[in-house]
């Protein structure tokens, strides 16, 4: 009987969320505007506390008037009440601001793929502060003879290029 009992608590235990388990869960959830890319990818999903029984997750929007961040929040209320955690606190933070440096390696590797020109470092993207012009690589190929077409791209955190060579449309998500 004894051990019975004490292995119903180890299996309840065993099955208690962990940061790194919320974390994987909600890296499940796509941005909105660029569903190739994760919230957590994208570096919108800061961070996962669990205190008191409350899950608390820290998220940053991409710029302060970004429409995408409430769709975002329900998303993140559903992916864990599916799975059990109804004690749910989102904070929204704005500082530090969200920058494309917290974009990851790999996202921007499938921004590139996905027709996007991935941002530079924001620390290398200063010229436009100038009046100089950038120049993307263009992600179909690789050129970097392109032109901007608009300051707005599909989305206000992207900018539309045309590539000179290959003559195709592209979007370049700007370095914040």
């Amino acid at each position: 009987m004894v051990e019975l009992c004490l292995s119903k608590q180890l299996k309840i235990i065993a099955e208690l969320p962990t940061k790194e388990s919320i974390i994987k869960l909600l890296s499940a959830i796509p941005d909105p505007e660029i569903p190739v890319i994760n919230i957590f990818e994208l570096g919108v999903l800061r961070n996962v506390e669990l205190i008191n029984g409350t899950c608390i997750v820290t998220i940053t929007p991409t710029y302060s008037g970004c429409p995408a961040m409430k769709l975002i929040e329900n998303q993140i209320s559903a992916a864990l009440k599916a799975e059990g955690i109804n004690e749910v606190q989102i904070k929204m933070v704005y500082s530090p601001p969200w920058t494309t440096d917290w974009i990851s390696d790999e996202a921007k590797e499938k921004l590139r793929q996905y027709g996007i020109a991935p941002p530079e470092k924001s620390t290398m993207d200063k010229g436009i502060l100038l009046g100089k012009n950038k120049q993307p690589a263009c992600p179909q190929c690789s050129s970097i003879n392109t032109s901007m077409i608009s300051q707005f791209g599909s989305t206000a955190c992207k900018a539309l290029y045309r590539c000179n060579n290959c003559k195709e449309p592209f979007d370049y998500f700007k370095c914040i």
